[in-house]
């Protein structure tokens, strides 16, 4: 089994920032995550710290240290927004809640969008994709009647037919009345060899931070007096039958300054919870620590995680004395141990005897000459000018790269031969489309998962083995008509004279007499590719209704490899902006649509470029829907995990940094004279990644200047903004009923 921790940062950012991707996409980039079995521990590291951190941010909001963020009500009169679960801040979120809802609520057609959305997301009409533990693949399924979700299994042989016979091993709808909980499933790993117990990850109402729980498979029920893990962000990873690593909230000066797990211990069974061992220490600004085991047969290995920022990271091995050696390769390089192999992913040059190797290159050696000092290596991806690396994965024979060039994929099989690696495309591949590939279980077979969708057609299901053509499993029955749409491809002109690519969805006899509405999505963050993927929620609100949907690979992301994402880091940033800036002005040149028929949407990382947008870029949009989004830049570091992505934004109170920061700092830049587009902010109270007071106070706050602004908050949901698919469908319905009335009317 694969040690991935070079997959961390991809992985933590596919599932952290909620709105990175369409609902669909990102629901199957979760599940494909979830096929390398020991991800749902590594995941746990995005568990962060309580939502009690909002009270303590909040309730030190004036201090006198000297530093940029430190701000006073007289500078900042929207403070006490940041209370999450304060009365006076909760009473204004109900009062705007109600002005939203009756409205919208009111509306011709809200109620039958919302419906079909909700049938849309409750629909048996999806793939159950499923990750395998011993003889049994596991799912996790939520529809109208497991409406928080039922975690079970199947065998190969049931799997393949139209309508499996499932085991089920949790409810978690009838768990949450026994205990009076509005849990929501996070997760589960499973112990080898015997595949008898799991460590089960739970929230209240969508939250990061977890509870973790020991489950008995043959009982199917929770082991009393077993593992289990108080509510915070961390998670407890399998060692072996009777012991754990555990890396979580233990107390005072446990935390980093950004939230997450400082300290990861060694806990055994039958000890206090009080008497688990240190094994590493972080430093307090580290981002977290972490600690995993290995459990491939033959190649059972103990690491422990630092990663001091996105992408900014060490890896040790742990040995039998609990002495650590250092993994010495670049901080930036993403590092994986699998087997024999020890493979590194660059972000930047590196140059070893006398050989230097490019950002975006893969490298395989041998683990333990490595270890030995041995520096031989062979370049198992090399990127060019259109093509970069999206993903690796490795089977039990072969190494599985899958390759973005000019944003559409390629699968490839590398073979170890001799001191070479004979490379080959994936027989069976989808030559058009986002395809994604993920082993089945690489420590025993050859065998591989592959998935293809694109924006008109619903993802298909593959299982296939190297050297054989691929079967298909499941395919997805299209939920809206998309006979009259077709999907392109375009390059807009950056500022700079970067060509940035854009895919459009639109009628295939679309009038190019610039009165077309238009929806322009994106994110340009943390080196995540935004690729084509099937969403009905999309189809049925949008495009089938006559509006166009278009999607910006701007900088920020990892379309054309982290030479791309960095080059809109910090200082930068304002690149990522003038990117999509040059995509709505293409779109205007192309006679697509004006700037009255233009919204655009984003959310987290993508509710920032929302913001900016809208503050920078007034004149180019009539419309725009920010979801739980970050706008406050003074202070973001200050609020839940903000801390940790100083690396992406830079840090407001570091000499020099603010001075960069306040030019894409929303919050601060929204003036009283200026004429925006209007504006629906949504979020969640139970978001404890991105704070909720980001939204809160740009609404005040615009709404005082007298702009046109809408606001509605979820008072459960997580940093994805819904807690279930009823609170899923009515958030989106919102958007959309915001944006067709905004940009369909005369």
């Amino acid at each position: 089994m694969m040690l991935p921790v070079m997959m961390l940062p991809v992985m933590m950012l596919s599932l952290a920032i909620a709105y990175v991707v369409p609902w669909g996409t990102l629901e199957f980039i979760a599940k494909e995550i979830m096929m390398l079995r020991k991800i749902p521990c590594l995941l746990l590291l995005l568990l962060w710290a309580p939502l009690a951190m909002a009270q303590e941010n909040a309730s030190s909001i004036d201090n006198s240290s000297g530093k940029v963020s430190d701000v006073t009500t007289e500078e900042d009169p929207y403070l006490w927004l940041e209370d999450v679960s304060g009365d006076t801040a909760l009473d204004w979120v109900r009062e705007q809640n109600k002005s939203t809802q009756e409205h919208f609520e009111s509306q011709a057609g809200f109620r039958e969008l919302e419906s079909d959305l909700l049938k849309i997301l409750d629909s048996d009409e999806r793939i159950p994709f499923v990750s395998k533990s011993g003889d049994y693949y596991y799912n996790f399924w939520r529809d109208k009647e497991h409406v928080r979700g039922i975690w079970r299994r199947t065998t190969l042989d049931e799997y393949r037919r139209k309508e499996p016979k499932w085991e089920i091993m949790l409810d978690l709808d009838q768990l949450a009345e026994q205990e009076g909980e509005n849990w929501v499933w996070k997760g589960a790993s499973i112990l080898r060899p015997d595949y008898d117990l799991a460590l089960v990850d739970l929230s209240r109402g969508g939250a990061d931070a977890t509870v973790t729980r020991e489950f008995d498979l043959k009982a199917k029920q929770f082991v009393q007096g077993g593992f289990e893990r108080p509510e915070a962000k961390g998670g407890l990873n399998w060692i072996d039958r009777d012991s754990v690593f555990v890396y979580t909230d233990f107390g005072d000066g446990s935390l980093t300054t950004s939230g997450y797990p400082r300290i990861a211990k060694l806990w055994r069974r039958g000890t206090p919870f009080d008497s688990a061992e240190v094994i590493y220490e972080g430093q307090p600004d580290d981002m977290y620590i972490s600690a995993v085991h290995d459990d491939s047969p033959g190649f059972e290995r103990n690491f422990v995680s630092r990663t001091i920022a996105f992408y900014n990271d060490e890896l040790y091995l742990l040995g039998d004395d609990k002495r650590l050696t250092k993994i010495e390769a670049p901080n930036s390089a993403d590092k994986s141990v699998f087997h024999q192999y020890l493979t590194l992913r660059l972000r930047e040059p590196w140059t070893v005897n006398d050989q230097t190797f490019a950002a975006g290159s893969l490298l395989v050696t041998n683990f333990d000459d490595y270890m030995a000092g041995v520096r031989d290596f062979d370049i198992a991806f090399e990127p060019t000018e259109n093509s970069s690396l999206d993903s690796y994965a490795p089977v039990k024979d072969h190494l599985l790269i899958n390759v973005l060039e000019d944003v559409k994929n390629r699968i490839y099989v590398l073979t170890p031969e001799g001191d070479n690696w004979k490379r080959e495309p994936l027989l069976g591949a989808p030559e058009i489309g986002t395809v994604g590939v993920s082993p089945v279980d690489p420590d025993e077979s050859n065998a591989f998962w592959m998935t293809s969708s694109d924006y008109l057609n619903p993802t298909t299901l593959y299982y296939g083995s190297i050297g054989e053509q691929p079967e298909q499993l499941k395919q997805l029955t299209p939920m809206y008509d998309a006979s009259g749409l077709e999907v392109s491809q375009h390059f807009a002109t950056s500022k700079d004279g970067t060509k940035v690519p854009y895919f459009m969805v639109a009628p295939k006899d679309l009038e190019l007499d610039g009165d077309n509405p238009t929806l322009l999505y994106g994110y340009g963050g943390f080196e995540i590719s935004l690729t084509p993927g099937y969403n009905a929620s999309v189809g049925r609100a949008w495009t089938s209704q006559g509006g166009v949907y278009v999607v910006a690979n701007i900088r920020g992301g990892g379309e054309y490899g982290p030479g791309w994402h960095q080059a809109a880091l910090k200082a930068n940033r304002l690149r990522a902006y003038e990117d999509f800036a040059a995509v709505a002005q293409d779109l205007f040149q192309r006679g697509i649509t004006r700037k009255e028929r233009l919204g655009i949407q984003g959310g987290s990382n993508g509710g920032l470029l929302v913001g900016n947008m809208v503050t920078l870029y007034p004149d180019l949009f009539e419309a725009a829907v920010c979801q739980v989004p970050l706008l406050d830049m003074k202070r973001y570091h200050l609020l839940l995990a903000g801390a940790s992505w100083m690396a992406e934004y830079g840090d407001p109170d570091s000499p020099g940094e603010w001075s960069f920061i306040q030019n894409y700092s929303p919050y601060q830049k929204v003036q009283p004279e200026v004429e925006y587009p209007a504006v629906l902010f949504t979020t969640s109270t139970r978001d404890d990644r991105v704070h909720p007071g980001h939204a809160r106070k740009m609404m005040a706050r615009m709404k005082e200047q007298g702009h046109d602004v809408t606001y509605y908050e979820n008072i459960e949901g997580g940093h994805g903004g819904a807690a279930n698919n009823k609170q899923r469908a009515y958030m989106q319905a919102l958007a959309y009923a915001y944006l067709k009335e905004r940009l369909f009317g005369e």
